[in-house]
């Protein structure tokens, strides 16, 4: 069984590698674009010297790279996507390479006689993709949640996300092959971003704490990765998909707390949920008036889906026998830890 990591060299891909070495699979492709992100995975080919862990650069956007990065493998774990740049750029780095990577899955049938029914697709999708603004606050978010009916309303980057996971959907009932998708909430620890826009937003010296006393769907990069490897290789998670974060979920004013205590203090404002709608709703009109000369980058659409105090439940997850490797107050400390030791480096 040959297995094709794309987005191998990323934060959350070098982790999925280590996952999938650990548990007895030893027939990997790693996809990346940057030769300068391979150092990881040549040290884990050293700890695993019995494993085949094969380098594979190239380009997704390419569709000779794609075909190159699809040959002979059974199963592929489709990580890469855009991150962060203009809506356009994330729709390339997400949707484009997506439909040219299943693409070149159906062109191997012609070519090697490989069909596209017989290949396991694990994608990694988001939360983001979830429509929770109607479901009001406090609603619980599970695999059963609707998805989000407009996406032009959310950021691009769960624009994005939910069009690729739609994609890949649409193409599953064309094509016939199992899909697994995974849907983690906010991926942090060692090497990864402290913050996400969950606990607030930082505006020149003061961090606007947003979140209150929200619960943040933390998943911690191992335990994310633990998880995307079990669920992808279980042979009941075939047509599903799961939401992905650890148990024991800190709100956010928790865990700004915990960073003010071990890793800096920071100057922050408490801005309660109320007062954020307010202020979405003074951005949006000006932003009318202005006729776009100042950015909606508030609306009341984001702040609730942001900050709209949801909860959420892994317990499908754990079905599969999933169990976070490291628990959550160990994930934090870990997390803090790193990043206090790389700011005093600066």
């Amino acid at each position: 069984m040959k297995i094709l990591v794309t987005g191998a060299g990323g934060f959350l891909g070098v982790h999925v590698v280590e996952r999938l070495l650990a548990l007895g699979y030893t027939d990997i492709r790693c996809f990346l674009r940057d030769r300068t992100k391979a150092a990881p995975l040549m040290k884990l080919a050293e700890v695993y010297p019995a494993a085949q862990v094969e380098l594979c650069y190239g380009n997704l956007k390419s569709k000779a790279d794609c075909s190159r990065a699809v040959a002979d493998v059974s199963t592929v774990f489709h990580l890469a996507a855009g991150l962060k740049g203009s809506a356009a750029e994330l729709f390339a780095d997400s949707v484009v390479v997506s439909r040219n990577l299943l693409e070149a899955l159906e062109a191997r049938e012609e070519r090697d006689g490989i069909s596209i029914r017989e290949t396991r697709i694990v994608l990694i999708s988001s939360f983001g993709v979830y429509g929770v603004v109607p479901l009001g606050r406090g609603a619980l978010v599970d695999e059963r949640t609707p998805l989000e009916e407009h996406p032009e309303l959310r950021d691009p980057y769960s624009h994005s996300k939910l069009r690729q996971e739609q994609l890949f959907w649409d193409y599953q009932q064309k094509a016939g092959f199992e899909l697994v998708v995974l849907r983690p909430g906010v991926i942090y620890g060692p090497g990864g971003g402290a913050f996400s826009n969950r606990v607030g937003i930082k505006i020149g010296p003061v961090f606007f704490h947003l979140g209150g006393s929200n619960l943040l769907p933390l998943a911690y990069v191992v335990n994310c990765a633990e998880a995307i490897v079990v669920a992808g290789m279980h042979p009941d998670a075939a047509g599903q998909a799961y939401n992905v974060h650890d148990d024991q979920l800190p709100t956010a004013a928790q865990y700004l707390r915990a960073y003010k205590s071990q890793v800096k203090r920071i100057r922050s404002l408490r801005v309660p949920y109320f007062m954020t709608m307010l202020l979405a709703k003074l951005l949006e009109r000006y932003h009318r008036k202005s006729k776009g000369q100042l950015p909606a980058i508030i609306t009341r659409y984001k702040a609730s889906a942001a900050w709209g105090g949801s909860t959420f439940s892994n317990a499908k997850l754990h079905s599969l026998g999933w169990q976070p490797i490291v628990a959550a107050p160990d994930a934090m400390a870990q997390t803090f830890a790193y990043v206090r030791a790389h700011a005093e480096d600066k």
